[in-house]
């Protein structure tokens, strides 16, 4: 069945049906669905992570840790905290409005569409799926065709354990999702790169649809000498290395140390790739695959440049007929060559070299806001001047990826890296609208709002508004 404008016009009207009703703004219809993909994740763990190897041929321990394991962690927490979430906030009023009372409501937007990524394909589709369900949206969700395997499962699993009713699956490319995008939806939520970021985007502006954007960029790690280098090499590896083999949005791209400290660095990552990885990498069953040829063919593009190909000091193996690339390290690489002018999202890891660790705040910003960044120090003083002076989606001292965890943090990033943010409440408030209610009786009307208007009406309003009691006795009693 072909997937056009008109049966996405359709799906549209049959869940602002559904969602019209008033079930999904209910606790317990929330509650259930939770709870319906928590009973999801845990009875299908073995299918997904069969899905997940024969995308990425990810590690089964990677797909329990982050993509089920995270999730789950989300699930419990609405549980936990979800009636507090959508208890109405009390709100002071003040004397411009006496008497009343105010409140903040959080309500559903509507209907919505999250499209989502293919590198962590149950994660990245579930996370904002459940901030919206625990919103009491109807849900649209839009999984990559690049994995698969995993879109296949979560249509399949979705209509299984969901009201479909009020939360659907549309799986596809690029025919279908612009199908999706001519609609007019209530809030959209996009993982992926910037390119295809901006036409959501564009698609989004024609009806005022806001959007959230989960993008990109190039993450840097900053190294100082200082540091447990044994500690910080395998930190830096578990991040890019041991996240999809660095095909993951928040991985280090790259890294800044100084000349001096550079060939130690190189060394302990040796060391600890060895250790992770063995003397083979290529083999090695606990690195992810390549998605697919034209994502290999881009990282080799990176790699053959005359200007990089000369500066890999470690790796650089290839096998293009298992789409596998051994974790390569390459020193010194040109700041106007490929590999340093987009983002990597591959097991490619280059180092650029300061004389001064502090000339990598200008490096950083030099380029487009990244999404992450990394600082691994000693230094307190150089501690706060990199969270002074780098601006990134999120900051993470001494270790990688982490921060992705705590779900009091928002997740999510700024300028080129994307807007707008999720996870733990935030998933919740990104598909809320906070509703300012204020509560006023009848009595207590004054005749000073009401034509005619006199010097004193003005005086008096003029008290009030600016919340000046005084002013207000003031003019009551004729004083100027």
């Amino acid at each position: 069945m072909v997937f056009d404008g008109e049966a996405a016009s359709s799906l549209v009207k049959e869940l602002r049906v559904s969602f019209s009703s008033g079930k999904t703004r209910s606790y317990e219809w929330r509650i259930s669905q939770v709870k319906a993909l928590l009973k999801m994740m845990a009875e299908q763990e073995d299918e997904i992570v069969d899905a997940l190897r024969s995308d990425l041929a990810k590690p089964p321990l990677e797909t329990v840790v982050y993509e089920i394991g995270m999730f789950k962690n989300s699930c419990e927490l609405v549980l936990r905290e979800l009636k507090q979430w959508m208890t109405p906030e009390k709100a002071k009023t003040s004397i411009t409005t006496f008497p009343s009372s105010a409140e903040i409501i959080p309500e559903p937007l509507g209907v919505v569409l999250v499209i989502s990524a293919w590198n962590y394909p149950f994660l990245l589709s579930l996370d904002p799926v459940v901030g919206a369900i625990a919103a009491g949206n109807a849900v649209v969700l839009k999984p990559s065709e690049i994995a698969p395997a995993s879109s296949s499962l979560l249509a399949k699993l979705l209509g299984e354990y969901l009201d479909n009713s009020s939360i659907r699956v549309v799986e596809g490319a690029v025919d279908e999702t612009t199908a999706l995008l001519q609609q007019k939806w209530d809030k959209i939520f996009y993982t992926g790169n910037g390119k295809v970021g901006r036409i959501v985007m564009a698609a989004a502006a024609k009806h005022l649809t806001p959007v959230v954007l989960e993008l990109g960029g190039k993450s840097p790690t900053v190294v100082d000498s200082n540091v447990n280098l044994e500690v910080a090499a395998r930190r830096i590896i578990s991040g890019k290395w041991g996240c999809n083999n660095g095909q993951a949005c928040i991985s280090p791209d790259y890294l800044i140390t100084t000349k001096e400290f550079a060939p130690k660095l190189v060394e302990a990552l040796k060391t600890e790739l060895e250790n992770c990885f063995g003397k083979n990498p290529i083999e090695s069953k606990d690195l992810s695959r390549i998605v697919n040829s034209n994502h290999f063919a881009r990282l080799l593009k990176f790699l053959d440049e005359d200007k990089v190909s000369g500066k890999i000091v470690y790796g650089g193996e290839k096998d293009e007929s298992k789409l596998r690339i051994a974790p390569t390290i390459l020193l010194d690489v040109p700041q106007d060559s490929l590999i340093m002018s987009e983002e990597i999202f591959g097991p490619l890891l280059p180092i650029v070299t300061v004389n001064k660790l502090e000339e990598s705040f200008d490096l950083i910003n030099a380029g487009t806001k990244p999404l992450a960044a990394y600082l691994f120090t000693h230094d307190n003083k150089f501690k706060e001047q990199f969270v002074k002076n780098v601006s990134a989606g999120g900051l993470l001292i001494n270790d990688t990826v982490l921060h992705l965890v705590v779900h009091t943090l928002p997740f999510g990033g700024v300028g080129d890296s994307g807007m707008g943010a999720y996870h733990g409440k935030f998933s919740f408030d990104a598909f809320t609208h906070r509703k300012a209610v204020l509560y006023r009786g009848f009595t207590g009307d004054s005749s000073i709002r009401y034509p005619p208007y006199t010097d004193t009406k003005q005086k008096m309003m003029k008290a009030l508004v600016a919340g000046d009691v005084p002013g207000v006795v003031r003019a009551l009693i004729g004083w100027s």
